[in-house]
């Protein structure tokens, strides 16, 4: 496609991604980078501002089971959850091929627009599952908090899991990295922007349930078979910040922030 070549900007969510493709195939216009509200608005391509439209999106969101199939669906709405650099630029080339070739474009992963995207969205599948056992949540007067510091955004792919485990319970998780949070209670949940996170300090009672955590945590490791190298291979030591089994000192005084649980 010998299209004309623009810098698309648009607000940073998948429903405003999924508008600049629709806006991109109406006006015949190649998106040569997509800027979000936090990127550097300068570019060598005349620059478009694309408003997020639902109904434009959810266009293109049905086209995606019918042009590339459930498995290519997955990769584009996985894909955007990534931290892979130029994701917005890899995602429209993935999607132009797939538009192209159909449900069968997923297996061609000879192709460096398949292979991209999908090793990026099995690091973000792979971190999520990680979190599922190394996240660690305190009780923070009757709701149960957490903070995680990923390099992917999981909170989507966490939510199901922890919303199953603790169903009866208040739930936050806060995404350092990203700023923000997934609020889970009685059923209904949401995941929104939130630039601070700040927690009083934790009642005795959890911090002795801490304290315990951390004696079993040293109870049951042994001397003789200490092998740090093998440990990081199993539990990254990018998260020991945010788990409680690593900290060794309380949380600041009222009105600080809380260290890492």
């Amino acid at each position: 496609m010998d299209w004309p070549r623009f810098s698309y900007s648009y607000d940073g969510s998948f429903a405003g991604f999924l508008t600049c493709v629709f806006t991109a195939y109406a006006n015949k216009e190649e998106p040569a980078c997509f800027l979000g509200p936090e990127e550097d608005q300068a570019a060598l391509w005349p620059q478009r501002t694309v408003d997020t439209d639902q109904q434009k999106a959810r266009r293109v969101y049905r086209s995606l089971d019918k042009k590339l199939g459930s498995q290519g669906k997955r990769l584009v709405t996985y894909g955007f959850l990534t931290c892979l650099p130029q994701r917005e630029l890899c995602l429209w080339d993935f999607l132009k091929l797939g538009y192209e070739r159909g449900p069968a474009v997923v297996r061609d992963l000879t192709d460096p627009r398949v292979a991209v995207l999908g090793k990026a969205v099995q690091h973000l599948t792979r971190e999520a599952h990680l979190l599922k056992g190394f996240t660690r949540f305190s009780d923070q007067g009757g709701a149960l908090a957490g903070e995680i510091a990923p390099k992917n955004r999981v909170l989507p792919l966490l939510r199901p899991h922890f919303a199953a485990r603790y169903p009866g319970e208040t739930l936050i998780l806060y995404d350092r990295t990203h700023h923000e949070a997934l609020f889970c209670q009685k059923g209904q949940w949401a995941i929104v922007p939130l630039e601070e996170f700040s927690l009083g300090r934790p009642a005795q009672g959890e911090l002795d349930y801490r304290e315990l955590w951390r004696r079993f945590y040293d109870t049951i490791s042994i001397e003789g078979r200490y092998n740090p190298k093998c440990r990081m291979t199993h539990m990254p030591k990018r998260y020991w910040g945010t788990m409680t089994e690593f900290q060794r000192e309380e949380p600041p005084a009222p009105g600080g922030h809380l260290r890492p649980f």
